[in-house]
């Protein structure tokens, strides 16, 4: 998927090849933690045949208290009262506003056309939000969920490898009066921006747009927007390629595994690898924090290409984000990709050679 080849003494060249669209699906089961890397064809059968079952009883299940579920049908408008009044109810509500966001998912895609796929992600997204009571459902997990039915044939191994995702993601969605689920990440955006491009930063920050907000879009449902179907697919790809752990799968395992047995006898399995490049890269800057994840090295990446407009152009926060919506379906995923690497890099450096100052 990444390789590297050096065309001078000094110069490392990144060439991003991407999944073949046969295999991608089964590739992102693997990426994003559905299997293990060391699994054979015999276990992963066996794993997906229990999955399915119980994708089964839990669809069973939600269809009791979401009726729509499992019927092959999907809300189309919003469900009143025979006077006309919206219904009070929770559920009916959650339910209602679920099948209205389904209904404007990926439109343009001829998938989409026939009804059923549009009950198929309806349902995938309804067992979601009755099985994490916490998170629910939240605008844009419908662009997360699309790839995944269209990608995976059956809706199970698709709920499955959702399910993996969010794992990932749940945190962007969990947001209050006070604060939004990605606000870390636009708080890393800020202190990336102001230390590869603090020319750029300081014009925000005089403009208003400091806490980076402009930029929520793009980290939610992770540049789904911003770039073409196909290109933001990529981009999904490169990010899990990038952040890869081998362990994934047995984390999860394990944690499953002591939610239901509480004396843990397997105990913990041994790590298949200890450090991934992009981890020993962050590693060189000694935080004590969480490693920064590449989504927001592509948001800067793109930032930083649109530069000189932002500084030229924008008067306002209107402007900005007029600019940054102009730019959807017009950005290249590849020149974004080692955008973020080169940024990365730059970025690491200068915190690496500031934390030598700072201890000498």
């Amino acid at each position: 998927m990444v390789s590297y080849y050096k065309r001078t003494k000094n110069e490392l060249i990144y060439v991003f090849h991407g999944i073949h669209p046969a295999i991608r699906g089964e590739v992102w089961e693997f990426l994003l933690g559905c299997y293990h890397p060391m699994s054979t064809f015999d276990e992963r059968k066996q794993i997906r045949q229990h999955r399915r079952e119980q994708y089964v009883r839990l669809k069973n299940e939600c269809s009791k208290m979401f009726p729509v579920v499992g019927s092959g049908k999907y809300i189309t408008a919003p469900v009143i009262t025979e006077d006309c009044q919206p219904i009070r109810n929770p559920v009916v509500a959650l339910e209602t506003n679920l099948g209205l966001y389904v209904k404007r998912t990926d439109r343009t895609l001829l998938f989409y056309n026939k009804p059923e796929n549009l009950s198929k992600l309806q349902d995938i997204l309804s067992v979601y939000a009755w099985i994490d009571i916490d998170v629910g459902y939240c605008q844009g997990m419908s662009d997360l969920c699309s790839p995944m039915i269209i990608l995976l044939e059956n809706e199970a191994d698709a709920f499955w490898c959702f399910e993996r995702l969010m794992r990932r993601l749940r945190g962007n969605f969990q947001c209050t009066e006070t604060f939004v689920g990605v606000q870390t990440q636009l708080s890393n955006l800020a202190t990336v921006t102001q230390v590869i491009d603090p020319k750029l930063h300081q014009h925000l920050e005089t403009l208003g747009g400091g806490n980076y907000l402009f930029a929520f879009r793009m980290l939610i449902v992770l540049f789904r927007r911003e770039f073409s179907f196909c290109d933001s697919l990529y981009l999904w790809e490169m990010m899990w390629a990038l952040e890869y752990d081998p362990d994934l799968f047995s984390l999860y395992e394990e944690l499953e595994l002591n939610m239901e047995k509480a004396e843990g006898s397997k105990g913990k399995s041994k790590p298949t690898q200890k450090y991934r490049k992009y981890e020993r890269e962050n590693m060189k800057i000694k935080s004590v924090d969480a490693p920064l994840p590449i989504s927001v090295f592509l948001v800067a990446s793109v930032l930083k290409d649109k530069s000189s407009v932002l500084l030229h152009q924008a008067r306002g926060l209107d402007d900005v984000v007029k600019i940054l919506n102009d730019m959807t379906g017009n950005l290249d995923a590849k020149k974004a990709c080692i955008g973020a690497l080169k940024l990365h890099k730059k970025y690491v450096k200068a915190k690496t050679h500031c934390n030598s100052k700072s201890m000498g």
